[in-house]
């Protein structure tokens, strides 16, 4: 499971110096080639994005791809002219390194934001690294930020010889739209640069963007996909373009829950669902307000199956329903029905609580509108780590 599953990738990681302590902190994915192919990109909505987000925009800007370099450890964020700089600089480095054009090179950083990059480091490291990659799972662990373990995924697209791989990094500051997160793909099959587009941001809207931790949109999220054709497997037509579509999405849906299980400090990985909605769009507004309710996090970390906060979060969630019509249930136990208590077994409510995932089921009773967000719990642990600069 590695984001060189796919043929004609190939990866490495290495200690650059970005962080203290010697962990790694650099990674490189580079066709095989080094010849660009079809690429996309789906970016951060934040208006304060980091100088790489704006270098790899730029960069996308033809539709294609030779390498990703991705840092970790510094955001190269708030840094201005000359963050944008050096984030030129890295994919001149990785250029020089590989033996492809500078405009053909995707930057991706993460870590503190507003301080300058230590280029001294990266300008030894990433000639190094390009000479020398060691491989997918080194890769995927020199992304990391506060992430205790790497994520990686792998899905075949339909009943072709393709598949997707990928790798990601994030832990907190996950909140629609998107995480803070940094993710790469790739795929074997031969696809054209717009085809990808529309099957990525499709993927990413089903999954990393159905994903919440904290409320808090990052400065630098951004999920890249490369398409090399390696496998002989061509996407030209509708049929196609779906399998891709399931492919990507069963790909990011997995490194979105792994994000989730590791998120900073969680002891629970939940999930709100919500049916009975007027529309989906009314369904997702009501999941979102109450995955992102400090109020109703603090409940799940404190095993309390309190429905008056979940009812109250979907009552400001700009949903339209009736409350003397909701019924909310927690791992498929009835605790509020026509919008007040419910007869319900508290043992059994009791020990469902206490496992490490929870199902928030909500039905709003007023159409067929429905939707779901993955989201965690709210720790001491998390404050802990988030209390001061992270």
């Amino acid at each position: 499971m590695s984001v060189t599953a796919a043929k004609g990738f190939e990866a490495g990681g290495s200690v650059c110096g970005i962080k203290a302590g010697g962990a790694p902190d650099l990674a490189i994915v580079t066709t095989a080639s080094r010849q660009p192919v079809a690429a996309a990109g789906v970016f951060t909505l934040n208006l304060a994005s980091a100088a790489p987000v704006q270098v790899s925009r730029r960069h996308l800007g033809d539709g294609v791809a030779s390498a990703v370099v991705l840092s970790s450890g510094n955001a190269n964020a708030a840094t201005g002219e000359q963050g944008r700089a050096d984030a030129l600089r890295m994919a001149e480095l990785t250029a020089a390194g590989l033996g492809c054009a500078t405009g053909d090179v995707l930057v991706c950083s993460t870590g503190l934001i507003g301080y300058p990059m230590p280029m001294a480091a990266l300008e030894s490291g990433i000639p190094a690294l390009a000479a020398d990659l060691n491989g997918a799972g080194a890769a995927a662990e020199a992304i990391l930020t506060t992430d205790t373990v790497r994520k990686e995924a792998v899905a075949p697209v339909g009943d072709t010889a393709a598949v997707v791989g990928g790798m990601a990094k994030g832990a907190a500051m996950l909140m629609p739209a998107m995480a803070t997160m940094l993710a790469v793909l790739t795929t074997d099959a031969a696809v054209d640069p717009v085809t990808l587009q529309l099957a990525l941001a499709r993927a990413v809207d089903d999954t990393f963007n159905q994903l919440c931790v904290d409320a808090c949109t990052s400065t630098n999220d951004t999920v890249l996909a490369l398409a090399g054709g390696a496998s002989g497997v061509s996407i030209d037509d509708r049929a196609g373009a779906h399998a891709l579509t399931d492919a990507l999405t069963e790909t990011c849906g997995s490194l979105a829950e792994q994000m989730a299980r590791d998120a900073e400090g969680a002891t629970k990985l939940a999930r709100v669902t919500v049916c009975g909605a007027r529309s989906d769009a009314e369904a997702h507004m009501a999941a979102r307000t109450v995955a992102r309710s400090q109020l109703v996090q603090c409940s799940l970390n404190g095993e309390d199956p309190y429905w008056g906060r979940i009812l109250s979060e979907l009552g400001v969630s700009g949903a339209v329903f009736d409350p003397e019509a909701v019924e909310i249930a927690y791992n498929g136990i009835v605790s509020c029905r026509n919008g007040i208590a419910a007869p319900h077994d508290a043992e059994a409510l009791r020990k469902a609580m206490a496992g490490r995932e929870v199902v928030i089921a909500c039905d709003l009773g007023n159409g067929s509108g429905r939707a779901a967000v993955i989201f965690t719990d709210l720790s001491c642990a998390y404050i802990d780590e988030n209390r001061g600069t992270s």
